[in-house]
């Protein structure tokens, strides 16, 4: 999956980015409070994808 792909469905879903770190983007689930690092890289494994959304608490 791309960077860009995951960050758009993300955002979508009502999170939003939190701030830049040095190698990772923190987004934050407004909703339950959850926040997650995003690398920032061109491709992103579907696993690490789907967990990534697990842990802001969004569906697959």
């Amino acid at each position: 999956m791309r960077a860009n792909q995951l960050v758009r469905s993300l955002s979508e879903r009502g999170c939003y980015l939190k701030r830049h770190g040095a190698n990772h983007d923190l987004y934050l689930n407004p909703a339950n409070g959850r926040v997650v690092p995003v690398p920032r890289h061109n491709e992103i494994k579907d696993t690490l994808a789907r967990a990534i959304r697990k842990q802001l608490g969004l569906s697959d």
